[in-house]
């Protein structure tokens, strides 16, 4: 009888229990591990702050595709490489190569970025992050360090318009013709970039 009673009074409290740890159960956390040369580059279309549709399937037609990933007009190294890049656009588009910057913040904060950088390349805005998760580039902040930023007046929900604290590895890949990967600048101490040169060299 005891044992009876005892499951009884068991069962209710996994009942009354159960909604709660439903409702704390937290968003899917993302691990970036990064895609390897040889590997099928995810196709995607995205629209660019001034809201034309960027089409990598189209741009592979016309040549190799370098694709840059960054994380915020708020990041000092994002806007340095973004600069730099513009200013040596020139050592990718001789090569025939097209660039295609990648970014999980809303479309008025890279216009900021467009404005900071002078980019004449297509920015576009990652929606839900499906690129970054494509290109395993995608990796969940910890919480102390969502709490750091917004110490520093970056509010990362409110800059990628977002329900969840994602950002990308700042990664470089080249995506030949052939659809494949060919190039791979994967690092996720985000104050370290590629050059252009090197990427230029990679094409």
């Amino acid at each position: 009888m005891k044992n009876v009673f005892r499951a009884v009074i068991l069962g209710s409290l996994l009942t009354a229990v159960a909604p709660l740890l439903h409702a704390q159960t937290p968003p899917p956390a993302f691990a970036a591990t990064g895609l390897a040369v040889g590997e099928t580059a995810p196709l995607f279309r995205a629209k660019d702050a001034a809201g034309r549709e960027v089409n990598l399937q189209q741009l592979l037609k016309k040549g190799p595709v370098v694709l840059y990933f960054y994380r915020g007009q708020w990041c000092p190294f994002c806007n340095k490489q973004l600069s730099q890049l513009q200013d040596s656009l020139q050592q990718l588009t001789a090569k025939g190569a097209q660039v295609v910057v990648i970014s999980p913040e809303t479309q008025d904060n890279i216009g900021k970025t467009v404005t900071k950088t002078k980019a004449s390349f297509p920015i576009v805005h990652d929606q839900d992050f499906a690129i970054m998760k494509a290109y395993r580039t995608a990796f969940t902040v910890q919480p102390d360090v969502v709490t750091k930023y917004k110490g520093f007046g970056v509010d990362l929900l409110a800059a990628n318009g977002a329900d969840a604290a994602v950002l990308p590895v700042p990664a470089t890949y080249i995506v030949g013709q052939n659809g494949k990967i060919k190039y791979v600048y994967f690092n996720p101490d985000y104050r370290r970039r590629v050059s252009v040169k090197a990427v230029a060299a990679a094409l």
